[in-house]
C-alpha cells in the first residue's frame, strides 16, 4: 500500500480525489492543512507521493514544494495549480514535481496517480 500525504487547507476539493486514492485500500492518506503540519509528517515518515493545494493557509504551493525539497529531496510531488501547462513548467522548473493537478483533482486524476504510483519501485 503507497502512503500519499495531501497538503491543503480545502479539504472538501480534495474528496473525490482523495476517494478514489484510499478505495480497495489502493493508498492511506494522510492529511496536513499547514506547511508545518505537512514538515511535521514529513519528519514522522517519508510518504511515496505528496499532494500540494495551490494555496495552503496563505502560502503558495510553490513555496511548500520548495520547502519539501529542502527537506527530503528524494520525495515524489504533485502540485494543483490554475497555471497553463506552459507556465506551470516555467514556474516549477528544478522543482521535480512530477505532475500538475487541476483546482479539483477528480477521479480520472487520482487513477492517473495511482497509475504513476504502481510504476515506482
Amino acid at each position: 500500500m503507497k502512503h500519499i500525504l495531501i497538503i491543503t487547507s480545502h479539504e472538501n476539493n480534495f474528496t473525490e480525489l482523495t476517494d478514489e486514492l484510499a478505495g480497495n485500500g489502493a493508498a492511506e492518506i494522510t492529511r496536513a492543512a499547514s506547511l508545518q503540519e505537512a514538515m511535521d509528517a514529513l519528519s514522522a515518515a517519508t510518504p511515496d507521493l505528496v499532494i500540494i493545494d495551490e494555496e495552503v493557509n496563505g502560502t503558495p504551493g510553490l513555496t511548500i514544494s520548495r520547502d519539501i525539497l529542502m527537506k527530503n529531496a528524494m520525495v515524489n510531488q504533485v502540485l494543483v495549480s490554475r497555471l497553463t501547462p506552459k507556465e506551470f513548467h516555467e514556474a516549477s522548473e528544478g522543482l521535480g514535481i512530477m505532475a500538475q493537478l487541476p483546482p479539483k483533482p477528480d477521479a480520472a486524476q487520482a487513477k492517473k496517480l495511482l497509475d504513476i504510483l504502481k510504476k515506482m519501485p
